[in-house]
């Protein structure tokens, strides 16, 4: 079976590459701040587990808005002013799915 050609320009992405590259370090001894993946070095806690079934239950299994849901945009605007003390709006947020996303979308804007 031929695949198309494009298939052959693809390569590991390079934070893999990266994450990877870290983990032979740390492995030799040497201590390594990767920034690679973006991954937390913490198990998820509970709550949000629980939480995350309850929405599969209820059904919250649809694509989200690029912009994120209006209501995730408005209470990350509410820990930023009770927080940071920084004032911004829902228009001025965006939750998207990860920096690569965000990246991308910027550079097709």
């Amino acid at each position: 079976m031929q695949l198309s050609s494009l298939l052959e320009r693809f390569n590991e992405p390079e934070t893999l590459k990266m994450a990877k590259l870290g983990r032979e370090l740390r492995s030799k001894g040497i201590d390594v701040i990767d920034l690679s993946l973006g991954e937390p070095d913490f198990d998820t806690p509970d709550h949000i587990k629980e939480a995350a079934i309850q929405a599969i239950k209820d059904n919250w299994s649809h694509y989200t808005p690029v912009a994120g849901y209006l209501d995730l945009r408005e209470a990350i605007c509410t820990k930023l002013k009770r927080d940071n003390d920084l004032d911004y709006k829902p228009e001025n947020i965006i939750a998207s799915t990860g920096a690569k996303q965000s990246l991308a979308n910027t550079i097709f804007a």
